[in-house]
């Protein structure tokens, strides 16, 4: 009996529905060191990108930061993050079904947040018990997505080759990540209406869908004799 494909989870706006808590959340903090911003804002071109990133193309539009008062930024969004997080955050509809029905896979989060964030999101929605220790952090490994190594170095850690990988992400980073890094990508597209799948993902929706979605593409890497 082959064994069943690895899955590797993005955490925010995938596993745990943070990501509009994120958006209000540097919304409150960037206009006040210096960088207009908006939910919206983040919502329509960032989703999904790196804080560091974010900040960068905000300076080259608005004027830049000094190294302190970025850090300080960058320290009072993480603050206030967690504190929102563990008050306010929940598991994506659908999700906790889904991964119960996907027991028998092994299976990590993949994130461009800090490990500490993406413990927070497990601990903070229940969901740690599916994924244990199994939580892979681009801060930790330096590589950010849309980079692919960093999906490449969690398939390592978890001793699957990258064919026998599924991504399962919603920013169109991870998604770009996963296909770039030669592993079937299911792209949970929770805004259709603005946002096209690429070619060679899957789409889906809602994440009651993900239980057949893995298993079609189970049966065309590993077809039933």
């Amino acid at each position: 009996m082959t064994a069943p494909l690895c899955l590797l989870f993005d955490s925010d706006g995938t596993l745990v529905d943070s990501e509009i808590l994120l958006a209000e959340v540097m919304a409150e903090i960037l206009p006040r060191h210096g960088l207009p911003f908006t939910a919206r804002q983040y919502m329509d071109e960032f989703r999904g990108v790196r804080f560091l990133s974010i900040v960068q193309a905000l300076e080259a539009r608005h004027g830049a930061l000094d190294e302190a008062r970025r850090r300080s930024a960058e320290d009072e969004m993480r603050a206030r993050m967690e504190a929102r997080m563990r008050a306010e955050l929940a598991a994506i509809d659908g999700m906790p079904a889904a991964l119960a029905a996907l027991a028998e896979h092994p299976r990590a989060v993949v994130s461009n947040g800090p490990e500490r964030k993406i413990r927070c999101a497990m601990e903070s929605t229940g969901l740690g018990h599916h994924f244990g220790d199994r939580l892979f952090s681009a801060y930790t490994l330096g590589v950010w997505k849309p980079d692919p190594t960093l999906y490449l170095k969690a398939a390592e850690a978890m001793g699957h080759p990258p064919e026998r990988c599924v991504v399962i992400d919603d920013a169109a980073v991870g998604v770009a990540a996963g296909l770039d890094a030669g592993m079937h990508v299911v792209h949970l597209n929770r805004f259709p209406e603005e946002e096209t799948t690429p070619e060679g993902a899957v789409a889906i929706g809602h994440a009651s869908e993900l239980p057949a979605a893995i298993a079609a593409l189970a049966a065309e890497v590993t077809p039933a004799p």
